[in-house]
C-alpha cells in the first residue's frame, strides 16, 4: 500500500510503498486488548503490603485472664478484631505480569498500524523541522499537521526530537525499536519519519 509523505508545512511530497503484510492486515480488537492489558498489568509495581496479626509489633501477652472478667476471650491485643491489629487476607507484595508471547505483541502492533493507515491517522514525514532541539520546533510542526495529540516515531540517533518533545504534555516520542500497542492506543495520531517507518516495517516483517 501507498501513503503520502509530507513536509513539516503539511505539503505532500510523494508517497511512500509500505509492506501490506505490515499495514494492511485485519483489525483484530480482542488481541490488542489482550496486549494492552498485559502491557499495563507489567508497569503495575505489585508493592503493596499490609501485616498480619503475626507481623505487628506487641501483643505477646494475654491481655486478660481467661475467665471470670466478664469480658470476651481475648488472646492478644493485635487480634483483627481490635484497633490496631492485623490485617486478614489484606494485599502482598506479587508480580501483575502477564504472559503475552513475541509473535502476539507484533501482531497487536501490525493490526493498530493498519487500522492508523486506513484511518489516515498514521502521517509520514520528510523531517520534524527540529533542527536545535527546541520545544517550540516540534510544536509547530506539529500543528501543522494537526497532530497535537499525538506519537512521535524517530531513529535512534535522532536525540533532538526526543529533546524538543520532553515538555510537550500530549506528544510521546519514541523509536522504532521501543513502540507498542500501548503508546499506538494513546494518542489520536502517530507521527513517524520515513527512516524511522522503515526500521518499524523490517522490525514487523
Amino acid at each position: 500500500m501507498q501513503i503520502p509523505v509530507k513536509t513539516p508545512n503539511n505539503e505532500e511530497k510523494g508517497a511512500a510503498e509500505l509492506a501490506d503484510a505490515v499495514f494492511a492486515v485485519p483489525f483484530r480488537e480482542g488481541l490488542i486488548h489482550q496486549v494492552v492489558q498485559a502491557t499495563m498489568a507489567g508497569q503495575r509495581a505489585g508493592t503493596h503490603d499490609t501485616k498480619t496479626r503475626g507481623e505487628i509489633a506487641g501483643g505477646g501477652r494475654k491481655p486478660w485472664r481467661q475467665k471470670g472478667t466478664g469480658r470476651a476471650r481475648a488472646g492478644t491485643i493485635r487480634s483483627p478484631l481490635w484497633r490496631g491489629g492485623g490485617t486478614v487476607f489484606g494485599p502482598t507484595p506479587r508480580s501483575y505480569a502477564q504472559k503475552v508471547n513475541k509473535k502476539m505483541r507484533q501482531g497487536a502492533i501490525r493490526s493498530l498500524l493498519s487500522e492508523l493507515a486506513r484511518r489516515e491517522e498514521l502521517l509520514v514525514v520528510q523531517g520534524l523541522g527540529v533542527s536545535e532541539g527546541k520545544t517550540r520546533e516540534l510544536a509547530g510542526t506539529l500543528k501543522a499537521l494537526d497532530a497535537e495529540d499525538a506519537l512521535v516515531i524517530t531513529t535512534a540517533d535522532d536525540t533532538l526530537v526526543a529533546r524538543a518533545g520532553g515538555n510537550l504534555p500530549r506528544v510521546d516520542v519514541m523509536t522504532s525499536k521501543q513502540v507498542g500497542a500501548l503508546a499506538l492506543v494513546k494518542h489520536a495520531k502517530v507521527v513517524a519519519t520515513e527512516e524511522a517507518l522503515r526500521e518499524l516495517e523490517e522490525r514487523l516483517s
